[in-house]
């Protein structure tokens, strides 16, 4: 199987952008920099995903109107994703390829994050979260090729198995916090009339822009990039494919030259973030509302709910940091396609579970099931997508592939608050389950992913080079 293969591959392979080159492995050291301001991105992320619906809430929101609310996340990464990836894949200078959008992101995304928990209308909330998820969309997109750009293809799945871990060390962190500083530091979740958004809230913002900032400049300062061989020749192609126009028209381009696998993916994607995004909107008020039986958003009981809420995300993240250090050796002994499926069953599983639910604690076991997803999620598409796509592209067509993460966001942003209010009566909770059904839907089309072996990977990165090297980007599918 292609997976085996790949395990087995030499310690040294041929770099796509320096056909004579071998890439060299990294020791774990080198790899924990390479990934640890994803740590920093993902703790900014947990802090949106665990904290938003509520400070929506908090500031007057109804729950039909919460998926509304949220459409800036995969709005933002429908324009900006592909469009910072093509720019990535032809940028060059003394900060590297990717790691110059790395920065710019961060330093915009902490500003925001500092601005969030001061706000005090409904509006002000929706235009600082338009301006951080832009922000971070930069940061995010080109740590997926930034990856693939540096490991040989041995060390691929341990690199996104490690974006996993760093994602659930970033997301427990930041879920968890709220209930830490209240908890163990004795900081009062105190509410007024001018300042409708918990104390624990606002400090748990501070700190991630300070964490998100922190960790990329560590990634951007310890490790470097590679320079393209033929510097002359990546000119051409930047000044043909880099810039605004030349990447729409390129992103039009690779969206008709997809790979089979590829679309068969966008399928899986699309199910899957589906679910996430039902999960994510509704998971904290489920908690308050169904669980703890708040009848007011200003309650204790409802702040208490969304503090455990928080907690139960620390659970699953804890379980995907964990599960993260299995999946390699799970693909060893099976294959990708059946790991991940396993994996989103589990997840499915775990969230239509919370159906027959009424203990806080029990929640945590439902948890685990979410965080074998969520490990999976994470890194197993990537890692079945590496192969199958053009290397000197892999930036625009990682772009390209987030927009199966967003278009189903969309599509619940525009139409699942009338599902809410119509259709299941705004009970949160049966949003969630929802959800778990999306999970199991995704499990059985990751079944009819087919992927490339490892000689037609090979052969296929051997012809891609021959096309940038002869300058005849038409010919590059």
């Amino acid at each position: 199987m292609q997976d085996r293969e790949e395990l087995i591959q030499p310690q040294t392979e041929t770099s796509p952008s320096n056909n004579s080159s071998p890439k060299k492995r990294f020791n774990f050291l080198q790899l924990w920099n390479m990934n640890v301001g994803f740590l920093g991105i993902q703790f900014g992320w947990g802090l949106q995903m665990a904290n938003m619906s509520a400070i929506f809430e908090y500031l007057g929101a109804d729950a039909h109107q919460i998926p509304i609310l949220w459409i800036a996340a995969p709005l933002t990464g429908l324009i900006v994703q592909p469009i910072i990836g093509n720019l990535s894949d032809y940028t060059w200078g003394p900060l590297g390829r990717r790691r110059p959008y790395f920065l710019v992101g961060a330093i915009f995304s902490s500003i925001a994050l500092v601005l969030m928990p001061t706000v005090g209308a409904l509006w002000m909330a929706v235009a600082l979260l338009w301006i951080l998820d832009t922000c971070a969309n930069i940061s995010m997109t080109p740590f997926r090729a930034f990856v693939g750009d540096l490991l040989p293809k041995n060390q691929r799945t341990w690199g996104f198995a490690l974006q996993s871990l760093m994602v659930g060390i970033g997301s427990v962190s930041a879920s968890a916090l709220p209930w830490i500083l209240n908890h163990v530091f004795s900081v009062e979740p105190l509410q007024t009339a001018s300042h409708q958004i918990p104390l624990t809230v606002e400090l748990s913002f501070y700190i991630g822009a300070v964490v998100f900032l922190g960790t990329v400049v560590w990634t951007v300062v310890s490790t470097p990039e590679n320079p393209p061989k033929n510097l002359e020749v990546f000119e051409k192609m930047q000044e043909r494919r880099g810039g605004l126009s030349n990447s729409l028209r390129e992103t039009w381009i690779a969206i008709r030259q997809m790979p089979p696998t590829m679309q068969q993916l966008a399928w899986v994607q699309f199910f899957t973030w589906l679910g996430v995004f039902c999960f994510f909107l509704y998971f904290p008020p489920a908690v308050a509302w169904n669980i703890f039986g708040a009848t007011d958003q200003h309650s204790e009981l409802y702040s208490l709910g969304i503090e455990w809420a928080g907690i139960c995300f620390a659970v699953y993240n804890g379980v995907c940091v964990g599960f993260s250090f299995l999946l390699p050796h799970l693909v060893r002994w099976t294959n990708r396609k059946i790991v991940h499926s396993v994996c989103l069953l589990c997840g499915g599983v775990g969230l239509i579970s919370l159906i027959a639910i009424h203990n806080q604690y029990l929640l945590l076991a439902a948890m685990v099931g979410v965080g074998i997803a969520w490990s999976s999620i994470l890194a197993m598409p990537y890692a079945m997508l590496i192969g199958a796509i053009p290397p000197q592209r892999m930036g625009i067509y990682m772009g390209i592939f987030n927009f199966f993460i967003v278009l189903p966001e969309i599509l619940a942003s525009l139409g699942f608050g009338w599902v809410m209010k119509h259709l299941l009566d705004n009970n949160r909770l049966e949003a969630v389950v929802l959800g778990g059904a999306c999970f199991a839907i995704a499990a059985i089309l990751t079944l009819f992913v087919t992927t490339p072996t490892a000689r037609e990977a090979t052969d296929r990165e051997t012809e891609q080079e021959k096309a940038v090297e002869a300058e005849t980007p038409a010919q590059v599918i």
